[in-house]
């Protein structure tokens, strides 16, 4: 599908399953916030752009039983479709949602607006949204000043290349005025809890860029993970380990 980036593309097609493994979810206390903040309840009408495997997608599931799951890679839908076979599931992308004008209370993006992060996907949002919707983005960012994490940063980076990323802050500039209020986040801390191949492995081998590499350099990649694992003394010889992180959920308001 035209509009999604080639790492997302060929990434996330080659991994989806790897990526529904490996992803973290989310924490409790971000229900509180779904609810109160976003006001999202048992009569909203939620759009969930960029729902991937549904990992975030169960969790609006439990809030809002009118729910239309947006995903533009096949292979991610699949997953999805998997998980939650009772969720509304259409083909789209930022730029060009298949739903009406006006027909949402709230549209949620987790883990995904940094890559279609343009003003016309904020007038696209804008326009599926009711006068009062409001738009959430959702990221879990890594707590890197835990060292092990840092030293996990440092192996993937040099293969980020152009891909769009939450860290880089570029996608704080489509917000300009035009379509949505400033931003306003709130944090939450979260672990997640896994064997070190669930939570380091299979969670950086579905990182889009890393995905889509070519065998040698991800082998490379998979190497110097399991070295890291089997070396570290946070990491060498356990069963289970916590991957910090920290929720920031963003809260933006339809303008006029």
């Amino acid at each position: 599908m035209t509009g999604v980036h080639a790492s997302a593309q060929q990434g996330f097609s080659t991994q989806a399953v790897t990526y529904a493994q490996g992803r973290p979810n989310y924490p409790r206390q971000l229900t509180g916030w779904l609810t109160e903040t976003l006001r999202i309840d048992a009569q909203s009408t939620v759009i969930d752009l960029g729902a991937g495997t549904g990992k975030f997608t169960r969790l609006l599931s439990s809030l809002a039983p009118t729910l239309i799951a947006v995903e533009p890679v096949a292979a991610m839908g699949a997953q999805l479709a998997k998980l939650l076979p009772g969720v509304r599931l259409v083909s789209g992308t930022a730029e060009s949602i298949p739903l009406a004008s006006g027909s949402a209370d709230a549209l949620v993006c987790a883990q995904a607006f940094h890559w279609f992060s343009t003003q016309a996907a904020l007038a696209e949002i804008h326009r599926v949204l009711k006068p009062e919707g409001r738009l959430g983005l959702v990221w879990n960012v890594r707590d890197e000043a835990v060292g092990w994490v840092a030293a996990i940063t440092e192996i993937i980076t040099p293969y980020e290349g152009d891909t769009p990323r939450f860290h880089t802050g570029l996608w704080r500039e489509a917000f300009n005025g035009a379509y949505f209020s400033e931003p306003e986040v709130t944090r939450f801390p979260y672990s997640h809890v896994g064997s070190p191949q669930e939570v380091i492995m299979d969670r950086f081998l579905s990182v889009s860029f890393i995905a889509a590499l070519p065998a040698a350099e991800k082998a490379n990649v998979t190497a110097q993970l399991r070295t890291l694992i089997d070396t570290h003394p946070d990491l060498r010889g356990r069963d289970t380990i916590a991957f910090p992180y920290q929720t920031q959920a963003y809260i933006c308001h339809r303008l006029p």
